[in-house]
């Protein structure tokens, strides 16, 4: 829905349904117009709040984190998103099987490295190009092969061509996804080792 409201979606939203709320309390159940506008009002101020698009970074404790590290990961993900929305978007439009779960695997992966950026910022510039690059070229793939199996005549041989550049992507993400899980557990075989250390030390005496 953001897409089609843009970041204002949420007080459109809240707009028509206070003001039909008004109509229907005014003319069907014959409340007093002043009690049905203060009604439709607090509706109104709800709905803004509970709709209201969700920000990056949204109850993270930012000062834990470096200020550049975090203006870069968001410049990142500012950039990312779109594409990871257009490429969830494409995998609903394709209708063979095998293909539609092989482009929804891949918009499971960015959406999940995106959400790992988000939750760890210091993370990002193990991803830049994943995300810069090839979280985008994919949703230029897949809406290509969507549009060719759209057409009543689809080209098999490019369909071919396509998917197999589809299917060398999930390599592709699945690299990029692990190397941000190896970086995240960066420091757990020195905690191991040192637990290890302790345990002996405990343990001898």
């Amino acid at each position: 829905m953001r897409g089609l409201f843009g970041n204002d979606w949420n007080w459109i939203v809240a707009g028509l349904v206070s003001a039909a709320l008004l109509i229907g309390l005014s003319l069907l159940t014959h409340f007093p117009f002043l009690v049905s506008a203060i009604i439709a009002a607090l509706v109104f101020a709800g709905l803004v709040f509970v709709l209201a698009p969700r920000q990056l970074f949204e109850g993270l404790d930012l000062n834990s984190f470096s200020g550049s590290r975090v203006a870069f990961a968001r410049e990142l993900l500012a950039q990312a998103q779109p594409a990871a929305d257009r490429l969830a978007a494409a995998a609903g439009t394709i209708t063979d099987k095998e293909m539609k779960a092989k482009v929804k695997n891949l918009s499971d992966i960015a959406a999940d490295v995106i959400s790992r950026v988000e939750a760890k910022p210091d993370s990002a510039p193990s991803v830049r190009r994943f995300l810069t690059y090839y979280v985008p070229q994919a949703a230029e793939v897949a809406e290509g092969y969507a549009t060719l199996a759209n057409r009543r005549a689809p080209s098999q041989a490019r369909l071919a061509n396509v998917g197999a550049v589809i299917t060398k992507l999930q390599d592709g993400f699945v690299h990029y996804a692990d190397s941000l899980a190896d970086s995240e557990l960066g420091t757990l075989d020195v905690d191991l080792r040192l637990i290890q250390e302790s345990l002996k030390e405990d343990i001898g005496r």
